[in-house]
């Protein structure tokens, strides 16, 4: 597990690799916001590491003195392990056992800590947000590209969870219930919230959560669909929204990295 460690002050700096953006900001570390706007550029086609790589250089660079000589930390849609990706979940299938972290610490010139995306969001939530001091065992799907999840244990992220591939009715879940999903099929904000309460009910059967988070860009619309979920668990909008990639990425690279 991670540990939660504190950080009083400082600034860190994150970035965000998305299957349709990446975006990245300074952040301050004692309040888990960020110092300067973020900076967003679509995620290049095809996402193949060297290309992403290069955006990611590129936001960093945006920042100029901002963004000094800091630890950059990054997150990607895929399981992480020592800095090596295992998997790749809405990206080019060419990172699977890249060095993620020694690919980018070569292009920035400086000390880089990879993550999982989802992983990210969870740090900060539990640091910051809507797990700030919630004890016992607290689930974080972050619905977007795909669904990422995260898993907290009285505050503690037990990492590469990948919930989001798990089988509901049959299928791949973030096939069915990803945010893309509903834009891509043009379904109702009722039509989702029936597959979300399928999936979210398989999750409580698997886990027995004490509270589940929603996070991603689609939570900034929460009050459009969590209302019309029927759990036992209570379920609730991530605190960071959007931020809590950038931010999680930029405590763990400040804190672990």
């Amino acid at each position: 597990m991670t540990a939660q460690h504190t950080v009083t002050s400082g600034t860190g700096f994150g970035i965000d690799i998305g299957g349709s953006g990446i975006k990245g900001a300074p952040v301050d570390l004692a309040g888990g916001q960020f110092s300067a706007d973020r900076h967003r550029i679509e995620t290049p086609q095809p996402s193949t590491p060297e290309a992403v790589a290069g955006v990611v250089a590129q936001i960093v660079a945006g920042f100029g003195a901002a963004s000094g000589t800091l630890p950059v930390g990054v997150t990607v849609p895929a399981v992480i392990q020592h800095g090596v990706a295992r998997t790749a979940a809405n990206v080019d299938k060419s990172w699977i056992d890249t060095d993620v972290d020694a690919l980018l610490t070569q292009k920035l010139g400086r000390p880089v800590h990879v993550v999982n995306d989802a992983d990210a969001a969870g740090f900060a939530e539990a640091r910051f947000g809507a797990a700030k001091g919630v004890p016992g065992v607290v689930f974080m799907a972050t619905l977007g590209t795909g669904i990422g999840s995260a898993l907290l244990v009285d505050g503690l992220l037990v990492p590469n969870t990948e919930f989001g591939h798990i089988e509901v009715g049959g299928k791949d879940a973030e096939s069915r219930a990803a945010d893309s999903v509903r834009e891509t099929e043009g379904l109702s904000w009722e039509d989702w919230a029936k597959r979300l309460q399928k999936y979210f009910r398989t999750i409580e059967k698997l886990l027995s959560p004490d509270l589940i988070i929603v996070g991603g860009g689609v939570s900034k619309k929460s009050e459009r669909f969590l209302p019309l979920l029927g759990l036992r668990t209570p379920i609730v909008p991530a605190g960071l929204r959007n931020d809590a990639g950038i931010i999680g990425a930029a405590l763990l690279a400040a804190e672990l990295g």
